[in-house]
């Protein structure tokens, strides 16, 4: 089994700085999602992944989130599965986020 790669939230602050062209997808749920959510984020609730994968960029850097950054490793880890090459796990997810680069956020 292959580790599944991981950024951090600074790493991924860097790349939306540097305009870097990647996908920065939000499973979290909806409720989540209307609570708070990083700008420029697209939304793919985790349940749907299984249906939808097929619909995202290979070609592209991926950085998948969730709340505290377990939700989005599982789904790293099936993406990778799937024969994603390009994806990676935000590290403790928008709680980090939060804490680190925009504590203005509302934490949950």
């Amino acid at each position: 089994m292959v580790p599944i790669q991981e950024i951090s939230v600074k790493a991924v602050k860097k790349l939306q700085d540097q305009e870097e062209s990647f996908l920065l997808l939000d499973i979290r749920d909806q409720w989540e999602r209307e609570l708070v959510k990083i700008e420029d984020s697209e939304f793919m609730p985790m349940d749907t992944v299984p249906l939808h994968f097929s619909e995202l960029n290979r070609s592209i850097k991926i950085v998948i989130y969730c709340h505290t950054g377990m939700r989005s490793s599982a789904v790293t880890s099936y993406l990778m599965n799937q024969g994603f090459e390009n994806v990676m796990n935000m590290a403790g997810g928008i709680n980090a986020w939060a804490l680190e680069i925009d504590p203005s956020m509302v934490t949950y």
